[in-house]
């Protein structure tokens, strides 16, 4: 982690978030803003919506992110460093826009955004953009002075994101019955994307099979599962598996399905399964429903003994890393040379997302980008 503690130019941190329901009532309006423009019919978006009413039509996502809100706070204040921390959605309040005209009330004029997704890839990293560029296009019409809106770059090989899931698994290893641990298996498991998405995931010259949405993943299950075997002296065998699949049957999606997968392992003689949602910042309604929920049933069916490892949360080594990378691009933005802390062989991904990077089906405008329109 880096000594000096000066964030210059910026004058505030944007965290932002997807958002999500707070109570029943909250539920469909919720899904209409994520579905917008689809033309979905609102009976299916209740029937979608079933997910969110299993659990009081309350997604944890929020309140989660008020502890994340908290701990960068916290860790900021404790190092001295005096950066404000504002929050806003996509989806639901506090809506980003509306933080974004907080920001701007307050005179911030320099901000960088931490979005809650890890990885490269059109609804991880390119959507946020454009919701940046949507809000910016709100406030120029209103007349406000807009801000120069940053992007911190993706942080999934950061030591600071990767350790607390090391511990996880470590700890997912250990409450299962001596007789079947050391034989288990690792699913590293993150969110479903078209094929398509996948593939033109990450920088052009990166294009091809999985793009780096599947080649960041797989460095990090490697990376994890390495941990694993050097603080164990066991070899879990391992495999990146798919969830939360959504949208037409006919397009092709990333699999293998994690309860497809628990069928095969089982079939395969495998004595227990740690399942590790490596694609997810925290434990939001894809984990308890599609992890918690589903495969925990399929694997009760199966009677195969699973055990799912936490999300780094707001874990104090997430929030450290966070005050790094906010430190390494202020640094950059100076002129200044960095060494990015970056684990694995891929090394430390792009400050600014070039022209061409996670394109969308319909070209929009994004901010925080070499394409953006918001120099």
């Amino acid at each position: 982690m880096r000594d000096a503690l000066d964030a210059t130019p910026y004058d505030a941190l944007l965290l932002l978030s997807f958002g999500g329901p707070e109570g029943p009532d909250d539920v469909v309006p919720f899904l209409e803003n994520v579905t917008r423009g689809r033309g979905i019919p609102k009976e299916r978006l209740k029937e979608v919506g079933q997910h969110y009413f299993l659990f009081g039509g309350v997604s944890p996502i929020n309140d989660q992110n008020r502890a994340l809100l908290d701990g960068l706070r916290k860790d900021f204040a404790d190092h001295g460093l005096d950066l404000p921390v504002y929050w806003g959605n996509r989806n639901w309040a506090p809506y980003l826009t509306d933080t974004l005209r907080e920001m701007v009330a307050d005179g911030r004029r320099r901000i960088l955004v931490l979005a809650t997704s890890a990885y490269a890839s059109y609804s991880g990293c390119r959507q946020y953009r454009e919701n940046l560029a949507d809000s910016l296009a709100a406030l120029e019409a209103e007349g406000l002075e807009l801000p120069k809106v940053d992007k911190l770059r993706h942080y999934f090989n950061h030591e600071g994101f990767l350790e607390p899931m090391i511990e996880g698994v470590l700890r997912s290893l250990a409450d299962l019955p001596e007789d079947v641990r050391d034989g288990a298996h690792i699913a590293f498991s993150t969110h479903s994307i078209p094929l398509a998405s996948a593939d033109t995931s990450g920088p052009v010259e990166g294009h091809g099979d999985g793009g780096a949405y599947v080649k960041q993943h797989l460095d990090v299950a490697r990376l994890i599962a390495d941990a694993v075997r050097e603080r164990t002296g066991v070899d879990h065998p391992w495999q990146l598996v798919y969830q939360s699949r959504s949208g037409a049957p006919h397009i092709p999606w990333l699999e293998p399905d994690i309860c497809d997968h628990l069928g095969e392992r089982h079939a395969a003689g495998a004595p227990a399964v740690v399942m590790a949602p490596i694609g997810f910042v925290s434990d939001h309604m894809e984990v308890l429903y599609d992890l918690d929920t589903e495969a925990a049933a399929k694997a009760e069916e199966l009677g195969l003994p699973v055990r799912r490892s936490a999300t780094v949360g707001a874990d104090p080594r997430f929030a450290a890393a966070i005050r790094d990378l906010v430190l390494e691009r202020a640094a950059v933005e100076r002129g200044q040379a960095v060494t990015p802390c970056a684990l694995g062989a891929l090394g430390a991904s792009h400050t600014l997302c070039p022209v061409g990077c996670c394109p969308a089906r319909a070209p929009r405008p994004a901010a925080a980008g070499a394409d953006s329109p918001y120099a």
